[in-house]
């Protein structure tokens, strides 16, 4: 499976929010969208992560910047979750098809069912401007992310 590189077209995609609305990725291209996908809802490591981003969120706001947090988790589980850690940001639930947005940038595992640690940052205009894939048992850095948004807003 190939991940999808910077410069591509992003694949567009509609998934459910945490909440059960339609999150479209083209309706949120008002500025850049950071697309983080993590494995699964309550785990150790995308508990830590999602927590930095929500405690970091204003940094993405100023910048003009979405953040849509994809895994293929379901809605229900996603609330849950969402509703315990008082999450700021869409929480996507790729449930069924199962990982179907995740096969198509290039992050699903299929092995274990989950989606890979897949960051992929997009412009207003769809391209995929950034990307990077780090090991499921790692955690990712937001200061990269901040940095990538940065350089991207010039």
């Amino acid at each position: 499976m190939t991940v999808i590189s910077t410069g591509a077209t992003a694949p567009d995609f509609t998934l459910q929010d945490q909440y059960g609305r339609d999150t479209t990725l083209s309706a949120s291209n008002e500025g850049p969208t950071l697309v983080v996908f993590y494995p699964l809802a309550f785990s150790g490591i995308c508990s830590g992560e999602l927590s930095e981003l929500r405690e970091r969120h204003s940094e993405f706001v100023e910048l003009g910047a979405t953040i849509l947090a994809v895994s293929v988790d379901s809605t229900f589980a996603l609330r849950t979750w969402s509703d315990r850690e008082d999450f700021p940001f869409a929480l996507l639930s790729d449930f069924w098809p199962h990982g179907e947005v995740a096969r198509l940038y290039g992050v699903f595992d299929a092995e274990r069912g989950v989606a890979r640690r897949g960051t992929f940052l997009i412009d207003a205009e769809g391209n995929v401007r950034w990307s990077t894939l780090t090991p499921i048992s790692e955690p990712r850095n937001v200061d990269e992310y901040l940095e990538r948004i940065r350089a991207l807003a010039g």
